[in-house]
């Protein structure tokens, strides 16, 4: 007999496990790994599943790939509820909460067009990240955390 309630989705033998992500957002975190399903890797996402912790949630499993720390670092932005599970051989060896980073720099554009970092300039761009979004070291516009996805410098 099967549980009807239960959340059924394959184990991966290798990659990172993204969990505890708003729901809503996995899209987002696809963006931010740059996964448009082109790149050869396999991916799994559920959406807006039940969660104890966030009521929903979505989940993103990328099979052969472990996140580098800038990558962990802008999902922090979008995600600051996820957990990140390395899996090796289908066991979990490594599980970490992101931690929001001080400051980002060359991951994010200013949306503000006048922007020093949007001239050529030879700068790259700097937000100081605070609770709910990131805000320009240069000109200080304020980038919300749902608005995070739409500005990532992804040249």
């Amino acid at each position: 007999m099967t549980d009807d309630h239960q959340l059924r989705v394959s184990k991966i033998r290798n990659g990172t496990v993204i969990d505890h992500v708003a729901a809503g957002q996995a899209l987002n975190v696809l963006a931010i790994l740059g996964i448009d399903g082109t790149s050869g890797e396999a991916v799994s996402v559920g959406m807006n599943v039940p969660s104890d912790r966030l009521g929903r949630k979505d989940i993103v499993k990328v099979e052969g790939r472990e996140l580098s720390q800038s990558e962990v670092d802008v999902l922090s932005l979008i995600a600051p509820a996820a957990s990140i599970n390395i899996v090796r051989d289908y066991d979990v060896v490594e599980k970490n909460r992101v931690v929001r980073p001080d400051a980002v720099a060359s991951i994010i554009s200013c949306p503000n067009r006048n922007c020093i970092s949007n001239a050529d300039e030879p700068i790259q761009s700097r937000f100081t990240v605070l609770s709910d979004g990131v805000r320009c070291d240069y000109c200080e516009t304020i980038v919300r955390e749902d608005e995070v996805a739409a500005n990532l410098d992804v040249n």
